[in-house]
């Protein structure tokens, strides 16, 4: 039996040859040559027997077990001229070592992977230097592509220059960077993480301030802020809305909410509360600053608003309303309405200059200037007074004078991000965009 090229088995009978045919004697050997023991398309009887190439023999017919190409095993007698090796067997090697270099290859791709996952150098470049079109950290002033106009609406970056690290890199080549705030007028020493659209380095837009968003988290906001980066996809989201035209290009401040972590129910509500760190005066005055002295933004308010959710979403709300000469919009998802930290206690006046409901009747009294806030509520929140307390406060104070209010009420909407970001592009990011100016030279 042998091997056909194949791969099938043949066999064929035995039959002796005619008499009088004879094969010529060949000369005598060492021993068989080098070869695989066995060939392709020989079979045993009518001049093919076992061996490795077609005219090989050994017995009556000048047949029998060949080693190498036209050679037997202990007879002198042979078909033919030798044949060349066996193109199949260097085939099949050649796909062994192929096989062998993809194997080789997919492991490493998942020893890659597993040192990007962990963040090991150099498959991360987490941790490395981002300037975002800045001189590098401690180099002084802004500066920055272009010289700004005296009548410019934007705002050159006055620096100095902030030390940023690399945070994550986004598919588009956009990074998420952190850096360690020592707020100059709060005192508070925090996290802020900070995000430019890929427009922001677009040469068309060199000469370009853009609009601020200032995302707060909900809960503790401690030590993390959870829109930077996370699988929420807040900046894939913004950069999306921006392509289908319902969204500014925005650069987004992500700074940590609280000072603390939200230990037994003992929040801030992002509010200078006496005798507590200005979380406050952080939000409104040092956030802003950081954003102003590292990036091209807009001088007035109309490039500059809040978004947050929940605890997130009340501290922006009143930051717009209690400084409507800075900001000028907020989406505000599930908020609250009124400040309800436990560490109020005997401070009654400061808590009620810090009350979004009394808030919004002084800048109706006042007639201005005019604020946008949009609310989106799940129509399933935890907080079963949520949606009800975001409908009085519409009743009571949206769109009566200066402030102007919309409302998306979300079909089986949780208090959660998750069901926020995606429902921010169905109308509210539009309805803050609409009124927002970015980006202007």
């Amino acid at each position: 039996m042998s091997y056909a090229p194949d791969g099938q088995q043949q066999y064929q009978p035995y039959r002796p040859a005619p008499e009088g045919q004879y094969r010529q004697p060949r000369p005598p050997h060492d021993g068989p040559p080098p070869g695989p023991p066995y060939g392709q398309g020989q079979g045993y009887g009518q001049g093919q027997g076992y061996g490795q190439a077609q005219g090989q023999g050994y017995g009556q017919e000048g047949q029998g077990y060949g080693r190498g190409p036209g050679q037997g095993h202990g007879h002198e007698y042979d078909y033919g001229p030798p044949q060349p090796p066996e193109e199949p067997r260097r085939r099949s090697r050649g796909k062994r070592w192929l096989i062998a270099g993809v194997a080789v290859l997919g492991l490493a791709g998942i020893a890659a992977g597993v040192m990007y996952h962990f963040e090991i150098p150099p498959f991360t470049d987490k941790g490395s230097a981002v300037s975002f079109g800045q001189p590098a950290a401690g180099g002084g002033g802004g500066g920055g592509a272009a010289k700004q106009a005296p009548n410019s609406k934007m705002l050159m970056p006055t620096g100095p220059a902030a030390d940023f690290k690399n945070a994550q890199t986004l598919p588009d080549g956009t990074h998420i960077a952190v850096t360690t705030l020592d707020g100059k007028k709060s005192g508070f020493k925090g996290k802020v993480w900070v995000w430019a659209p890929k427009e922001y380095n677009d040469p068309k837009f060199a000469k370009s301030g853009f609009p601020v968003l200032i995302a707060l988290p909900g809960g503790a906001g401690y030590p993390n802020n959870y829109w930077m980066g996370t699988d929420l996809g807040l900046q894939s989201s913004i950069s999306k809305w921006y392509a289908e035209g319902k969204s500014k290009p925005f650069i987004l401040a992500m700074p940590v909410l609280n000072p603390g972590p939200d230990d037994k129910g003992v929040y801030w509500d992002g509010s200078d509360i006496p005798g507590q760190p200005k979380m406050g005066t952080w939000l409104t005055d040092d956030v802003p600053d950081l954003m102003k002295a590292n990036f091209r933004t807009i001088k007035s308010r109309d490039g500059w608003a809040f978004m947050g959710s929940s605890t997130g979403g009340f501290a922006g709300m009143k930051a717009v309303l209690k400084y409507p000469d800075r900001f000028k919009a907020v989406v505000a998802s599930g908020p609250d309405i009124v400040p309800d930290s436990s560490l109020w206690k005997g401070h009654d006046k400061e808590k009620a200059e810090n009350n979004p409901e009394l808030l919004a009747k002084d800048l109706i009294d006042k007639k201005g200037p005019d604020v946008y806030i949009a609310f989106q509520v799940g129509d399933s929140e935890s907080n079963k007074r949520t949606l009800p307390d975001v409908q009085k406060f519409i009743a009571t104070y949206g769109n009566k004078g200066p402030v102007h209010t919309s409302l998306k009420v979300i079909p089986g909407g949780k208090h959660n991000a998750k069901t926020y970001v995606p429902n921010m592009g169905e109308g509210p990011i539009e309805f803050i965009s609409k009124v927002m100016e970015g980006p202007v030279e």
